[in-house]
């Protein structure tokens, strides 16, 4: 796959100079949010890594390439593109074959990140085991590349529209670590809260570094999930969030939506039904991630 992937200059000069870098997904740009706040928050995001002594690097597969890191239009054809489909371990052969343009998911960037050396990857929340996952096999193909692609991904913990109980268990059974970034419990992305513990709470990007060196050290294949909580500023009530994800999720069942148009149509309807609160806190939390996981970055490249 290494033969598909295309640099920016940027990158390129970070990965011969041995400088920090975190990786950052498209699908948040093409399908998580509305334009124009997804080029915003996308130019926002890749400012606060470099801020923070990191290079960003944007992933998306376009004409035929695994793009590891965007130019200015090319971020703008992802935010804009109606066309861009939802790219993850399963559409890279269809998607780099016909040239057409894929927003990378969590699972998707993992890949591409992993291919070009990158160890650390920013998002807003990782996919998981969805609600009645049990009757629907809706499982996000996140989780199994977090248990065998050696990338750590800062988020706000799994998109809370999840089974977040089911999602965790998995996650424990594939000997993936939940690390708890300042919190002792796991965040359910738009709160703070979710009721569900982490496996180890770790407080500086120094110990977060040396986990995952440690890890891979120990020749423990697979990803850590960092799960750092939305600011306080910037949270939701978590009960009242819970009630509009109820609401979106039985609005879903009504009209049919399954498979992978299940999250852009339920962000959405959680942006409608908060009045735009949800995309506030959105943003609010992958800036925070970007913020960490630069840092996080800096500090394990300075072990290498």
């Amino acid at each position: 796959m290494k033969s598909y992937l295309s640099y920016t200059e940027e990158v390129r000069h970070a990965l011969e100079n041995n400088l920090p870098i975190v990786a950052l997904e498209t699908t948040i740009i093409s399908h998580g949010m509305p334009y124009p706040q997804n080029i915003e928050m996308a130019k926002d995001v890749e400012r606060i890594i470099r801020d923070n002594g990191a290079v960003p690097a944007t992933i998306g597969l376009l004409d035929g390439k695994i793009k590891i890191g965007l130019t200015e239009a090319e971020l703008e054809r992802f935010a804009t593109d109606k066309t861009v489909e939802k790219a993850s371990r399963r559409d890279f052969p269809y998607l780099l074959a016909s040239g057409r343009i894929g927003a990378t998911t969590v699972a998707a960037t993992m890949i591409a990140a992993q291919l070009a050396g990158v160890k650390v990857f920013a998002t807003g929340g990782i996919g998981g085991v969805h609600r009645e996952g049990e009757i629907t096999w809706d499982v996000s193909a996140d989780l199994t590349e977090l248990a065998q692609t050696d990338v750590a991904v800062v988020c706000s913990g799994a998109k809370s529209i999840l089974d977040i109980g089911r999602t965790l268990e998995y996650l424990e059974t594939q000997g993936v670590p939940v690390v708890g970034y300042q919190c002792s419990e796991f965040p359910s992305f738009y709160s703070r809260e979710s009721g569900f513990g982490v496996d180890f709470r770790l407080d500086t990007p120094e110990e977060v570094a040396t986990l995952m060196d440690t890890k891979w050290k120990l020749g423990l294949r697979g990803g850590l999930v960092i799960a750092n909580p939305v600011p306080e500023a910037d949270a939701l009530d978590h009960r009242e969030i819970e009630g509009v994800i109820e609401t979106a999720l039985r609005e879903a069942k009504e009209q049919g939506i399954t498979g992978k148009q299940v999250t852009p149509f339920l962000l959405d309807r959680v942006k409608q039904l908060t009045a735009g609160k949800s995309l506030a806190t959105n943003i609010a939390l992958v800036k925070n991630n970007a913020r960490v996981a630069a840092q996080i970055a800096v500090a394990y490249q300075q072990k290498q």
